[in-house]
This record gives C-alpha cells, structure tokens and sequence, in this order.
C-alpha cells in the first residue's frame, strides 16, 4: 500500500538515500540534494514529504508555496511539486503515478488553503509526462526553459 507522510529524518532519511543515475539527476534533485537545498534556503515554505510502501521509504518530493511557483502560475494559493524520485530498485510498479494522485489529498488535508497543484516536467522526461498525465495533471500548451532544457507546465485544480 502506498501512503505518503511528511519526511521524518530519524525514521525516512535511509530510506530515501538511494542513488539515482545520471539521466534521471538531468531531470530531478535526489532527495538528499533537495533536503539540502531546503536546509541551505532556511525554506519555511518547502515541505519534504515521504513515499512509503507499507510504512517504507521508496520515494521522495517536496510541496513548496516559496516564490518559484509564480514562475508556472499566478495562483497564491498554489503548491510547486519539486524534486519528485521513486527508488530505482522500486521503479515500474506505479509508486509514482499513485503517489502523485494521493497529494491531492495529502494537500487538502494538510494545507487547507491551497487549491492547485502545478509542477513543471522536462519534455525530454517522457515517463514522468505521462504519469503526470495519468493522475490528473494538465498541460495546455505552457512551457518554459529549465535547467535541462524545455519543460511543460502542468497543474491540477483542487
């Protein structure tokens, strides 16, 4: 069963220190990269949240309300999902796609006054476009230039 939880560093942070390989690092921040990113920014705004299936870490993402998601909508009552990996060992099964339909709710009940979702997807990162897809996620046609090159934005209303 896959849940999601707020990251806990005595309880997840072994579990979500795997290693990703250099075509996905192109596309996302490890968690350990993004943990530190958010210790480095002193980001009250950004919250790590666990991937778990039956109680253990398999993946990894962070909630952030900061200021970059004005770069994918105008929207202040909005959350950026950032830095979204699932264990290479656990890849294939569908951890990601139900992980990133259960934040709809995991949102509504942690962070009553938000209501979208938006995210920005590589278009090279095909795998993880569609699975956004698939949970719901739209794309109408918004892009922008990342690190990696052009991304979609994508978002979902709540």
């Amino acid at each position: 069963m896959i849940s999601l939880a707020f990251f806990k560093p005595e309880e997840h942070l072994s579990g979500v220190s795997y290693c990703l390989d250099d075509n996905q690092l192109r596309f996302t921040a490890s968690a350990l990269q993004a943990l530190q990113n958010i210790e480095k920014r002193d980001d009250h705004d950004a919250y790590p949240v666990t991937i778990l299936e039956n109680n253990v870490p398999v993946g990894f993402f962070v909630l952030d309300f900061g200021k970059d998601k004005f770069e994918l909508t105008d929207n202040e009552n909005s959350v950026l999902v950032r830095s979204l990996s699932v264990n290479p060992e656990m890849q294939g099964r569908g951890i990601g796609k139900t992980a990133m339909i259960q934040v709809d709710d995991f949102v509504r009940e942690n962070f009553k006054h938000c209501n979208e979702i938006v995210l920005a997807v590589n278009q090279k990162n095909d795998s993880a476009y569609h699975i956004y897809l698939k949970a719901g996620y739209v794309y109408d046609g918004k892009t922008r230039i990342g690190r990696s090159g052009p991304q979609y934005l994508m978002y979902k209303k709540l």
